[in-house]
């Protein structure tokens, strides 16, 4: 059975956002948004969390970025199961983010892997009216 998400929040960027500066201020409105909910700074669950959005959101500004267009940051908490749900949300529909074998000493490449050692389930979806919607669950 899904679990039923009892609160939820949106944060959705202004524009011209779809930049370093605007993936590190999700983290920070994500650690806020955990903070309110009873999700303490520093947590290992708020830690885990805050670093899923990072990478998710880095990926949308450097992968997903259209000029002229931002992403959009959605977190949602399940009151019943214990789940945290975090969706990145870009206007690239058409690039879709795959899990590749890092180089050993590459500086990048291991952002979907920190995230599947993170979160129980992720996956992504199409945005209506364009784009996706990358998402990650993490148990609390």
């Amino acid at each position: 059975m899904p679990p039923s998400w009892r609160s939820s929040q949106s944060l959705q960027h202004a524009k011209g956002c779809s930049t370093r500066r605007g993936a590190r201020l999700a983290r920070h409105l994500a650690g806020h948004r955990l903070d309110a909910w009873g999700i303490p700074y520093g947590s290992d669950c708020a830690e885990a969390a805050t670093l899923v959005v990072g990478e998710l959101a880095a990926n949308a500004v450097t992968h997903g970025r259209v000029p002229g267009r931002d992403f959009e940051l959605r977190l949602l908490l399940s009151g019943d199961s214990g789940i945290v749900r975090i969706e990145v949300g870009d206007t690239r529909g058409e690039r879709r983010p795959m899990m590749a074998v890092p180089e050993p000493y590459g500086d990048g490449g291991r952002g979907l892997v920190l995230v599947a050692a993170l979160a129980e389930a992720w996956g992504v979806a199409d945005r209506v009216p364009v784009g996706k919607t990358v998402w990650a669950e993490l148990r609390l």
